[in-house]
């Protein structure tokens, strides 16, 4: 088993947008000497030592089950480092072997899950993952791929049930932790943020990794709750972890966005576009700011989305509505594009957009799907119940 890095995976990669649909074909290089990518290669970089000397042994031996999964599981880590999806490409392309296979091996069924994720395939996903558990009821990264995937599905009773199984098999820490995400989205907020400072306090030995997934769960909990400065203390105490991490970096982003602190997101994410999905957040804050760069964020972010729908990739409708909506000023654009985002994944983030987006167009009836979301998990967010409640009035006004 792995020491759950991936939990990080878990939230960030249900986020980002895809740069290789899952249908597509893998790239494969022609010969050993061919350039995949390229990646720092400092003497001083372990990270990037390690990730070539992954590759190198992959390509030495692309058949050989154990180097391609080492290598596929390595580029998961930098996609939640980097937040760069053609990672997910480079993982496609080591499994090809077996990806095709109606039958493959356990390790390859959880990683071809997470590529299925990544597209949006999720009952193609939970298909994988429930027949690696069938084969392997130990396979920790199957439980937390299964329980994120269920919390995008806004099917909560399940959630819990893979946290069940997944805390036998992780620390305390992440175990709290995976409830504690459940909770915080089911009205029982301020019981998973004692939770979590409680899990905190008793493992301060508990790896960077698992203390960073712990933090950011904390700070989106009490953001949730209207406790501010409790939030951005989690954040800050994530953030002084020093591990690189997207997602991360995306909600503090959102956090200080949300604060009319946009300026600090330009500090923050500087020389960090190169991920989209924190492209998107310069290009809100440049606006907000009135930044020189926010044409050019705002042209490089619509050149990379509507290369997505080139592809025929319909994975990052949240970010593009947000686009649309916050920087692009077309409101019916991204009320369009917020319904079909969250007709195919429930989190909170695809909530708060949906009605956002219906207030501004003035389409109260739009948001109803987020409003049944809303009463039926009991979600606390003192950011999304005055939208609910401008709706409400709006819907009971002249139109």
């Amino acid at each position: 088993m792995s020491g759950f890095p991936f939990a990080r995976l878990s939230a960030l990669s249900l986020t980002l947008l895809s740069a290789l649909p899952a249908e597509a074909a893998p790239f494969v290089p022609a010969s050993d000497s061919q350039v995949l990518a390229t990646v720092p290669a400092r003497a001083t970089d372990p990270r990037a030592r390690e990730l070539l000397a992954l590759r190198q042994a992959w390509l030495r031996a692309p058949q050989e089950l154990e180097a391609a999964v080492a290598y596929a599981r390595r580029c998961f880590e930098e996609v939640a480092a980097e937040g760069d999806p053609r990672f997910v490409g480079h993982a496609q392309a080591a499994l090809k072997p077996w990806f095709g296979l109606p039958d493959p091996p356990v390790q390859v069924r959880v990683l071809r899950a997470q590529i299925l994720q990544f597209d949006h395939q999720f009952a193609a996903a939970l298909a994988d993952l429930d027949a690696a558990l069938r084969l392997q009821s130990d396979n920790a990264d199957a439980w937390a791929w299964r329980t994120a995937i269920l919390m995008v599905q806004a099917d909560y009773a399940e959630a819990r049930r893979s946290c069940a199984g997944l805390a036998p098999l992780a620390t305390p820490l992440i175990a709290a932790a995976c409830r504690a995400q459940v909770d915080a989205t089911t009205g029982q907020a301020a019981a998973a943020a004692t939770a979590l400072r409680t899990a905190l306090a008793l493992q301060p030995g508990a790896s960077a990794e698992a203390r960073l997934w712990a933090f950011t769960r904390l700070a989106e909990t009490e953001e949730r709750r209207g406790d501010y400065p409790a939030a951005e203390a989690a954040f800050r105490a994530a953030l002084a972890l020093g591990l690189p991490d997207v997602y991360l970096q995306a909600a503090y982003a959102d956090f200080l966005l949300d604060r009319s602190r946009a300026a600090e997101v330009l500090a923050l994410l500087k020389d960090r576009g190169r991920a989209d999905v924190l492209l998107l957040r310069l290009a809100l804050a440049a606006k907000a700011t009135g930044d020189a760069s926010a044409s050019v964020h705002a042209q490089a972010l619509a050149a990379r989305f509507a290369a997505a729908r080139q592809r025929g990739d319909t994975s990052h409708q949240k970010e593009e509505s947000r686009f649309a909506l916050g920087v692009q000023g077309d409101t019916l654009r991204a009320l369009q594009l917020a319904q079909q985002n969250f007709a195919v994944q429930k989190e909170p983030a695809d909530a708060r957009i949906l009605l956002e987006a219906a207030l501004a167009a003035r389409l109260p009836a739009a948001a109803q799907p987020a409003l049944d979301w809303l009463a039926a998990s009991g979600i606390e967010s003192v950011a999304m119940q005055p939208l609910a409640k401008a709706l409400a009035a709006l819907s009971k006004g002249p139109r």
